[in-house]
């Protein structure tokens, strides 16, 4: 029997600096919850604010695949591995941490920066650090929901940047007033609401900054009041339950 449980925006644990406003959808830094640290395969889903000129300065990452998706302004990335890159709206960015890398993301062009980034565990720890942005915008524009990032295969015909997680996939759409999407049926669902308002079968209005997390997904409906733009992790497995 599929089940939603939503958490709303004004739920969630906040860390506010002079440079930073970060609202954290799971467990994060200091802040800790043993009975939120997880969904699935999804461990991390911050919606972050960042000042013009400031930024994460360089700082580590291991055995995570790591995927930003900015809602208004430029986020500047840098990393020792030599990767480089300005990810705007509609642009994924992903980063395999792997073995280790250590990166900085800052904002760019003079402008704040408003991005999501979200963490999932891979399918084997290990491997070289690796790095990925594609333009979503043209089939955004198309309407429905979009595969920008997947480790499963069915995806990548569709231009999702790959991820090392056979499980999982994150599903972006940009809808109109009054336009509708279907979601994917799979096992977990992780719909966040990044922008504007909708009404989700079975659980009914969510508002921006709140999300859903389904089990047994057969397919709900999303219907957009306002135009609305969200994030979907369609997840075929899940991480143990932290003990």
């Amino acid at each position: 029997m599929s089940t939603v449980e939503v958490r709303r925006a004004a739920d969630r644990f906040a860390t506010r600096l002079s440079w930073l406003d970060s609202r954290h959808s799971f467990s994060f830094g200091r802040h800790y919850d043993p009975g939120n640290v997880q969904f699935g395969l999804l461990v991390v889903s911050n919606h972050d604010r960042v000042a013009a000129g400031a930024g994460f300065e360089p700082h580590p990452h291991r055995h995570m695949e790591i995927v930003s998706w900015v809602l208004a302004g430029a986020l500047e990335h840098a990393d020792d591995a030599g990767h480089r890159g300005v990810v705007r709206p509609g642009v994924v960015q992903r980063t395999s941490a792997g073995t280790g890398i250590v990166h900085s993301e800052r904002a760019h062009g003079g402008e704040p920066v408003e991005f999501v980034q979200m963490w999932v565990f891979p399918d084997e720890t290990g491997g070289e650090p690796a790095y990925a942005q594609a333009d979503a915008t043209e089939a955004l524009a198309a309407g429905g929901l979009v595969p920008v990032v997947s480790g499963i295969p069915r995806h990548r015909a569709a231009g999702a940047v790959p991820i090392r997680q056979s499980g999982a996939a994150l599903h972006a759409a940009r809808l109109a007033a009054g336009e509708s999407v279907p979601l994917p049926a799979a096992p977990y669902l992780h719909l966040y609401l990044a922008r504007g308002r909708v009404t989700l079968d079975g659980a009914g209005d969510l508002q921006a900054g709140d999300a859903a997390r389904i089990t047994a997904a057969t397919g709900p409906q999303v219907t957009a009041g306002t135009p609305a733009e969200l994030l979907v992790w369609e997840m075929h497995a899940a991480l143990p339950s932290p003990t």
